[in-house]
């Protein structure tokens, strides 16, 4: 036996959808800008985003719920179990919206790398982020009231049904 390693165990769990490979993944999702500029509360970008968002329903990819701060992107948005996955799917996002900045004017880096994702499991869970999520503008001193806020809304009413 000597020197002999166990590398059976992974460094981090396996996420829901290895473990149940024909769940549906539910995420919230959140990416920063580069330098957390403010790039991206302009109905141009708002507007990107949003046939991006449609689209992707071709690939079997729902978007619900989402708020465009001018620093960084709240969004939830539920995957097929087999097919595109999460980072692919931020990154495609993020190149779209990039192409509309640089027509905007604004040189690159457009991204932070990386993104903050969370596995949704619950309704509870899926309320709770959007209560959060919903209250940035009105936090950050953009907006008095969420609702007034012009960069949010709703592609499709995500549920866990």
């Amino acid at each position: 036996m000597g020197n002999t390693r166990i590398h059976d165990r992974p460094r981090r769990p396996p996420r829901l959808e290895q473990l149940f490979p024909n769940v549906r993944p539910f995420y919230f999702v959140t990416f920063n800008t580069h330098q957390r500029l403010p790039l991206l509360a302009h109905p141009k970008i708002h507007k990107t985003f949003r046939s991006f968002c449609f689209r992707a329903q071709e690939h079997e990819v729902a978007v619900g719920r989402y708020v465009l701060m001018p620093d960084h992107v709240h969004v939830f948005v539920s995957l097929p179990s087999t097919g595109i996955n999460l980072q692919k799917w931020v990154q495609a996002l993020r190149a779209v919206i990039g192409k509309q900045l640089l027509k905007l004017g604004f040189d690159k880096p457009h991204w932070q790398e990386g993104f903050f994702d969370h596995l949704l499991r619950t309704e509870e869970s899926y309320s709770q982020k959007w209560d959060y999520v919903r209250m940035n503008p009105v936090r950050a001193g953009l907006s008095a009231i969420s609702e007034i806020w012009p960069y949010q809304g709703e592609i499709l009413n995500l549920r866990f049904d």
